[in-house]
């Protein structure tokens, strides 16, 4: 049995009004030093077998038609 994690991320010209409202908010509850932030989603898939090259792919086309929106978002996908 395999986990894989896919992390789906805004593609950086796509605004981020989430990222920019924590961004805006972190001076005031005294963080300093952080220049910006992106809001993205994590998703942890966990196989039946390994995770190989074909299971791979599998979840590549999972990413690509259920967890992100290829117009809007990147992914990647990393085994655990």
């Amino acid at each position: 049995m395999a986990r894989v994690v896919v992390d789906v991320m805004l593609k950086p010209e796509i605004l981020d009004p989430q990222g920019q409202a924590i961004a805006r908010k972190l001076p005031q509850l005294g963080f300093e030093g952080v220049a910006a932030v992106r809001q993205g989603k994590r998703f942890e898939l966990e196989l039946d077998g390994p995770a190989d090259e074909a299971a791979l792919e599998e979840v590549r086309k999972i990413a690509e038609t259920m967890l992100a929106n290829p117009v809007i978002e990147t992914f990647e996908i990393h085994a655990l």
